[in-house]
């Protein structure tokens, strides 16, 4: 093959449709169909091969399919990647989480009167209101406000944790 300047022009704006086509029934991307073919002309045009004038055409389609198979397999390799990160980034947080409500019962258990527990657990874990928990200790929906609002102040101390 003739590799001047025009040849190989030639062949480009004659090879490309055909070639892209394949290209982007293989990686189904436009952009990624584009590189592919692109890739496969700079590398001849770099490389200048002995290719004969009749298996021109041949050797671009096999070099496309290359090229595409190429990128897939970068694609693969890509979502391998990024899963293994999703995977041990949440099993750090499942770690992290782990570690805080071990720590907050902790925090309960360790500085929290009965009263503040049996207060905390009726409001947060039945799901009572203020006044459905006062009845039912026989206290006022006052102290009921006291003793989760030290209860809440001593966790955050206990625990650091902001306002």
């Amino acid at each position: 093959m003739d590799y001047s300047k025009k040849t190989f022009e030639h062949l480009f704006k004659d090879s490309y449709p055909l070639m892209y086509r394949m290209a982007f029934s293989m990686v189904e991307n436009a952009d990624d169909a584009k590189d592919a073919v692109n890739q496969v002309f700079t590398q001849m045009w770099r490389g200048k091969p002995k290719v004969s004038d009749d298996s021109v055409r041949g050797y671009l389609l096999a070099a496309t399919r290359n090229q595409c198979l190429h990128i897939l397999r970068q694609r693969q390799l890509q979502r391998q990647m990024e899963d293994e990160l999703l995977r041990q980034t949440e099993a750090s947080r499942n770690e992290e989480r782990e570690e805080l409500l071990q720590a907050l019962q902790q925090a309960i258990d360790n500085q929290l009167t009965e009263q503040d527990k049996r207060v905390l657990r009726l409001h947060y874990d039945e799901e009572m209101t203020y006044q459905e928990t006062a009845t039912i200790l026989g206290i006022s929906t006052a102290a009921v406000n006291k003793h989760i609002t030290r209860s809440l102040a001593k966790i955050r101390e206990t625990l650091k944790i902001a306002k």
